[in-house]
């Protein structure tokens, strides 16, 4: 829901600068150079979070309920997962529903299951077909087809999981598995990854010995926190790897059975990143957010536009369903350059594509490095930023690990093609906001992958959009 609250009332839209664009056959999201944002706005719920409460509620003995659930393209995948592997669901006005039957009480899908082009689906679901031991296909479209998959295939294969990859990639085959699973005395993951480390936790809960994961440094908890709210054992801190070399573990003993959930889910920090970036880069805007999830895992975006001298409040914080959980408030900013790498890369890997939005505008190099997980996601998201920047003319250098913006060129305007990435498509529309002229993204319902109502909220906030 959005309710202008701050200052002016809604004005009238300048919609004539976009026309140029209107002769197209392709379907546009157009935005303008656009006045001052002001408003309140509530944002749907966490992605990353909807995804695992639907998952986690199927695996449980009983109904769950979970409010503001984000109803979507990705999430859509998994219901219709759940629905093929015969559980129950029912979802009304963002509030879902589960009737979990427990890991046992799975039926083995008739037909492969179309996870679209959400990785997360896919590595998710085949941790918990694992656990249920159950004969399955895990497949999508040509982009997810594309991504690398080996980083749970062969973790799982290692606990004797019976599964074929199409050369470390989608589809994924599972064969009837024995049970209970064996893991290693350990899993030492290259990169931290929150997708890789629940599939080898829900994989264990099927396991005769406990699951112990360690990473090079923390990724988000989302997985840990759930599973500790239906009755799951979990540890996690500072550890040392088989070497010495520093890491952090994390540790779950297999639970009997999982309890079912009463869960209010946050806003997604990750769509709240496009709307910051949106107000920090329009002259004379002041924003507040509401009720955005906060965990520190994720928001390592705020501390990267802290130093690029973001005016950015946040408060109160408080607890929603063990997370936490606040309102920020974002006012336009004068922004500096910057320098991201190391952890703090992991800690807002999926807020990149607003980040180089906001460094377009800053004065001064940012430079962001050991990032190539960028490469693997909905699209390659280091070449196709940049070269969509370019094409507006930004001064946008792509480098194997990540990539190098000169702010403070003012972006020209133009049409930009998003890769069929929702993030890039969200983060190219913002960049319009600044721009010397219109921003047109060519095909844009990809944004109903994450955030259905992304176009209403900046509308709402008083930016030139014309969708």
């Amino acid at each position: 829901m959005i309710q202008r609250v701050i200052h002016s009332p809604i004005r009238p839209f300048a919609f004539s600068p976009i026309r140029p664009f209107a002769h197209s056959l392709t379907p546009m999201l157009t935005t303008a150079p656009s006045n001052s944002l002001h408003g309140t706005v509530s944002l749907p719920g966490d992605k990353s979070m909807s995804h695992r409460a639907a998952l986690f509620a199927a695996l449980a003995d009983g109904e769950t309920r979970i409010a503001n659930f984000l109803d979507a393209g990705v999430t859509r995948r998994m219901l219709g997962a759940l629905t093929a592997l015969g559980v129950s669901w029912s979802l009304s006005e963002n509030r879902l529903t589960v009737q979990g039957r427990g890991i046992s009480g799975w039926s083995a899908p008739t037909a492969p299951i179309d996870c679209g082009n959400s990785g997360t689906t896919l590595r998710l679901l085949a941790g918990a077909i694992a656990a249920a031991g159950l004969p399955a296909v895990l497949d999508g479209s040509a982009g997810l087809r594309g991504r690398p998959m080996n980083r749970i295939v062969l973790p799982l294969q290692s606990m004797g999981v019976r599964l074929a990859s199409a050369g470390g990639c989608a589809p994924l085959t599972f064969a009837a598995g024995d049970l209970p699973l064996s893991p290693p005395e350990h899993f030492l993951l290259n990169v931290p990854s929150a997708q890789v480390k629940t599939c080898l936790l829900l994989a264990g809960l099927s396991a005769d010995r406990p699951v112990r994961i360690l990473e090079p440094g923390p990724s988000r908890d989302h997985s840990e926190r759930m599973l500790r709210a239906q009755g799951a054992v979990i540890r996690t801190g500072p550890a040392k790897s088989p070497d010495g070399a520093p890491v952090y573990e994390i540790v779950m003993e297999p639970p009997a059975a999982l309890s079912p959930l009463r869960i209010k889910l946050p806003g997604d920090f990750s769509s709240a990143a496009f709307l910051i970036v949106a107000a920090l880069i329009t002259e004379g805007s002041d924003i507040l957010i509401q009720g955005v999830g906060l965990n520190p895992t994720r928001t390592g975006l705020l501390d990267a536009l802290g130093t690029m001298g973001a005016n950015l409040a946040v408060s109160p914080v408080r607890e929603e369903g063990g997370e936490p959980t606040g309102d920020i408030r974002v006012r336009h900013s004068r922004l500096s350059g910057t320098e991201v790498s190391g952890t703090l890369v992991v800690r807002m890997i999926d807020e990149f594509p607003a980040l180089a939005v906001a460094a377009a505008f800053a004065q001064g190099p940012t430079l962001v490095s050991e990032a190539g997980e960028l490469r693997n996601k909905e699209s390659d998201r280091i070449r196709s930023l940049c070269a969509q920047l370019s094409a507006i003319g930004v001064t946008a250098e792509e480098r194997p690990d990540g990539f190098r913006i000169q702010g403070a060129r003012l972006p020209t305007g133009g049409i930009v093609h998003p890769a069929g990435d929702h993030r890039i498509a969200m983060a190219l529309a913002v960049a319009g906001l600044g721009a010397g002229g219109p921003v047109a993204v060519a095909d844009p319902e990809i944004i109903t992958e994450s955030f259905p109502g992304f176009a209403a909220a900046l509308e709402g906030l008083g930016a030139n959009v014309d969708a």
